[in-house]
């Protein structure tokens, strides 16, 4: 192998873009999504990730942003990788955070440039709100925050698919370490 110059090294590296999400439930279980001005569907509270910038931070960030709440960020629940798609030419890495259960009685400021409702939604409405790609994303954070184990989602992988990844790779450690 012949010595590369780092900059040129880094430069050279695949790129993708990053965003964070936030699991915000009611005390029934309801998912609180919010209707971007901007777009026909509805989306978790959150954005993109900034350059120098953690997700769980931009997951803080945007949910101040968009609902005027400082939250505690907690566990990491799903990890989602889309694969570059139409006039999107990189790779998407999406964090969804667990940012806890709302009383129901907390306000939220809503840019009005931006946003124009929030509304908690059971899960089964929650997906059918959220763009097909995404939609997955709201039984996989409900199921990580109930099992307390994250899940990794790649290219919309059906939590089906992924709990069996995880449970397997599970089993394969305890029989490697149980031998």
């Amino acid at each position: 192998m012949t010595w590369t110059e780092p900059s040129v090294w880094y430069a050279n590296l695949p790129a993708f873009h990053a965003s964070a999400g936030a699991l915000i439930t009611n005390p029934a279980g309801d998912v609180l999504l919010v209707k971007p001005r901007y777009r026909d569907h509805w989306a978790f509270p959150g954005g993109g990730v900034e350059a120098d910038e953690y997700p769980h931070h931009a997951c803080a960030r945007e949910v101040r942003e968009e609902l005027g709440l400082t939250l505690p960020i907690g566990d990491l629940l799903v990890v989602d990788w889309a694969p570059p798609e139409g006039p999107r030419l990189r790779a998407l890495v999406h964090f969804t955070f667990d940012c806890g259960t709302l009383s129901g009685s907390e306000r939220f400021e809503l840019p009005d440039d931006e946003l124009t409702e929030a509304a908690f939604c059971p899960p089964a409405e929650a997906e059918q709100r959220l763009p097909v790609g995404v939609a997955h994303r709201v039984s996989a954070a409900v199921h990580a925050r109930s099992r307390q184990t994250p899940i990794y989602l790649p290219a919309a992988v059906s939590l089906a698919a992924a709990d069996r990844a995880t449970t397997s790779k599970a089993s394969d450690r305890r029989e490697a370490l149980d031998s």
